[in-house]
């Protein structure tokens, strides 16, 4: 069982708040998952897109959005990690950091979003 002081979760969350910060302003220091996703922003931006095809990339709620970055990531380059852990810390930042809606949307996008990652463990 996971716990709220697991440094992967810890991790997760730094990640997530440098993505989210990184939304409206450069920053200077960022964990390096931020670097490796940035790198990657228009691959995993456009399976986002096709997870969520109503929403704009533009119209998507900055933290769901940096949520849903990261977890695209995780799912496409982190392999050994489980889907559903994956999906999991995601829907629990949603839940933690944004809106009434933002951890269904998140574990819908994700969903779908498995089928674009060719992700074998779901």
């Amino acid at each position: 069982m996971k716990s709220a002081t697991d440094p992967r979760h810890l991790k997760r969350i730094a990640t997530f708040k440098s993505l989210f910060a990184g939304t409206f302003t450069d920053q200077p220091e960022k964990p390096s998952r931020v670097e490796k996703i940035n790198a990657n922003i228009t691959q995993i931006d456009d399976i986002i897109q096709k997870c969520a095809p109503e929403w704009p990339i533009s119209q998507i709620n900055r933290i769901d959005l940096a949520v849903l970055r990261q977890a695209v990531y995780e799912l496409l380059f982190k392999t050994q990690t489980p889907t559903k852990v994956i999906i999991d810390e995601a829907v629990e930042i949603a839940k933690r950091y944004g809106g009434k809606t933002s951890s269904s949307f998140v574990n819908g996008a994700l969903a779908a979003a498995i089928t674009h990652t060719n992700r074998q463990d779901s």
